[in-house]
């Protein structure tokens, strides 16, 4: 029997290992298979190698849990420990790194301890988070002298026990009395549940407990003549050892990948659009599958969907800043080992190698997007409505990204027809250059609200875009420091006229005075506080009276709100109420000389153009329809 005491100078290591993973302390599960997973594929590899003869046998770890005892207990099947080896890695190295880290760590905050943690790992030492004593039990596939079986004991201070004892096989027991405060990881559910986060798509088989199923019985029936089953319980087994990411995508077909995206969302029943295989091995090792999804208007609702392993053993699903962030909107898994386990997202933010595994996954759902494109753009505009969001994100927030994007971005206009930025330039070039050689692209962000306008827009033989996504104001100014001499103008932002200014205006019917005799007439039933009166001159059959909401102050409230500021979206709305001094009905107000009939003339009128833009609710809409019915009468 040998005793000890370990150099540690703190006396308990339990207060500095709670303290810094008090959010954590559940992946103390994941460390110790993980550690179990490669002590079995060290022995798969010496077994390869002919360093061992004889059969390995059953390689299964097994988790298993005694709530009568109190304890949890990792059993593996690997290549075990001396009890100089256990001397070696327990009593030495994985101490001394808790001493270290103890050492760095005080005075430090969280957020800076974050750093150190992956610098020391958090394997076997992270039992005691959850434990009042740790118990090993281990004997080496090595043959001969020194190769009996040990036991190692420890209840978290600097004393351990390290004995010889009695194990049939190689392989390493962990068992862990629970601590009082941690009686959760007594609990099946909770056991179940980690496995399921952490181990799911381990290369070596785990088992946890058994399960209860259903078996069919061959050849009888019930007393209703229907197929008898009987209740039979097997071996729960946690991981698909053989995910298809591992796998070579010829050997995959599109059911496996869909198989696949279900198997990693269970909950979700829409199918992927498409999806990209990733394999490279250099100048960084990184496999995964990364699937399109139907993205939704709520973009936040999508994030979190990527979940990030290193050797098959997940890291977190939290992952903006590890890639960019446009592409946290994708489903998917990523596989690195150079990718290290207990990191703070921080470091893994400024990792070199982390850079250069988010470039090239950019490259290539770039060149899987332009690919799809190029060789089968029916199929890809029919999935544009779905993926749009996606694409425009990546252009407004990567610089890179829209240098390969702007060949395979679509514009989709009102008529439901699709053109790349190029294509649609030429489109409207003839049509939609101002007067001082402008480009207008001339939009809506809402078909149905803006109809009126639209139509007006497309009579003069203009085409209007659907800008109705979320981003779209975003995207729109992105845009426009991107073309060259071009802005974009929503069709209501101004009337027809002056959307894209052909040439000098109509003049007017009304002179300034006449003007300024009206003018406080509509202000008077708009209110002035939210509706600025301007005179235009247009042609006689363009309407009355229009409101439109000026581009600039419209746009600046619009994306504030959108980015959660509130200095712009506390504002009231802005609106022009624009009155068209050549039509006969503001020619009939000017020689009205009742005022009465003149200002029901005006509210009329202002009504009908507030009814054009949905601005018409509730008393004002029943006050309308009444004197609508009057006047019908």
């Amino acid at each position: 029997m040998q005793t000890g005491k370990i150099n540690v100078q703190t006396e308990n290591i339990f207060p500095i290992i709670k303290k810094f993973l008090y959010s954590d302390h559940e992946i103390f599960l994941r460390e110790l298979i993980s550690n179990a997973v490669d002590a079995t594929q060290k022995l798969r590899a010496l077994s390869s190698m002919g360093n061992i003869k004889e059969d390995l046998g059953d390689l299964t770890i097994e988790v298993i849990l005694d709530k009568e005892k109190g304890t949890l207990t990792v059993r593996d099947n690997g290549i075990g420990m001396t009890a100089e080896e256990v001397d070696k890695y327990i009593n030495q190295i994985a101490f001394s790194g808790a001493e270290e880290f103890i050492k760095k760590y005080k005075g430090k905050s969280e957020a800076d301890a974050a750093q150190l943690i992956g610098h020391f790992g958090l394997g076997f030492y992270s039992s005691f988070m959850v434990s009042s004593k740790v118990e090993i039990f281990t004997k080496t596939y090595k043959k001969g002298p020194g190769s009996k079986a040990v036991k190692w004991e420890c209840d978290g201070s600097p004393e351990y026990t390290l004995t010889e004892t009695e194990k049939a096989g190689r392989g390493t027991d962990i068992v862990l009395h629970i601590a009082d405060d941690s009686k959760e990881f007594l609990e099946e559910s909770r056991i179940l549940g980690l496995l399921k986060k952490y181990c799911k798509f381990l290369p070596v088989p785990i088992r946890f407990g058994n399960e209860k199923t259903w078996e069919k019985v061959e050849g009888e029936k019930d007393e209703k003549g229907n197929d008898k089953y009987n209740e039979i319980e097997k071996p729960r087994f946690i991981n698909n050892t053989n995910p298809a990411w591992k796998r070579k995508p010829v050997e995959l077909t599109d059911e496996d990948y869909n198989s696949f995206y279900h198997e990693l969302y269970p909950s979700t029943f829409e199918e992927p659009l498409f999806n990209i295989h990733l394999n490279v091995d250099y100048p960084f090792n990184l496999t995964g599958i990364l699937y399109f999804p139907k993205v939704k208007r709520n973009i936040e609702v999508q994030k979190e969907k990527i979940q990030l392993y290193s050797n098959q053993v997940f890291v977190t699903d939290s992952v903006e800043g590890i890639v960019p962030d446009f592409l946290t909107l994708m489903h998917g898994v990523l596989d690195s080992p150079d990718i290290p386990l207990n990191v703070s997202r921080s470091y893994l933010q400024s990792d070199a190698n982390v850079k250069k595994i988010s470039n090239h996954i950019m490259k290539k759902v770039a060149d899987k997007l332009e690919d799809i494109f190029k060789n089968n753009r029916e199929e890809f505009e029919k999935k544009w409505d779905d993926i749009r969001v996606f694409i425009e994100y990546g252009i407004i927030t990567e610089p890179k990204f829209y240098e390969r994007a702007e060949k395979f971005c679509l514009f989709k206009n009102t008529s439901g027809k699709y053109f790349t930025f190029e294509e649609y330039k030429n489109h409207i070039s003839a049509a939609q250059t101002d007067k001082d050689k402008k480009l207008v692209y001339l939009y809506t962000s809402d078909a149905d609200e803006q109809h009126g306008f639209i139509d007006a827009a497309t009579g003069r033989g203009y085409d209007v875009l659907m800008m109705d996504g979320p981003l779209d104001n975003h995207f729109i100014n992105t845009l426009e420091q991107k073309f060259e001499n071009s802005s974009f103008v929503r069709v209501d932002a101004d009337v027809i006229d002056k959307l894209i200014k052909k040439e000098e205006a109509l003049p007017s019917k009304l002179n300034e005075e006449e003007k300024n005799k009206l003018k406080p007439v509509f202000e008077d039933v708009a209110g002035k506080e939210q509706y600025t009166v301007v005179f235009e001159s247009m042609s006689e059959t363009e309407m009355p009276v229009q409101i439109t909401r000026p581009e600039f102050m419209r746009r600046m409230k619009d994306m504030s709100m959108l980015g959660g500021a509130s200095y712009m979206g506390n504002f009231p709305d802005s609106f022009n109420l624009v009155v068209n001094s050549n039509h006969p009905l503001i020619a009939k107000m000017n020689d009205e000389k009742d005022e009465n009939s003149r200002k029901a003339l005006a509210r009329q009128l202002t009504d009908l153009a507030k009814l054009a833009q949905n601005l018409l609710k509730g008393e004002e809409l029943t006050g309308f329809i009444k004197r609508s019915v009057e006047i019908i009468k």
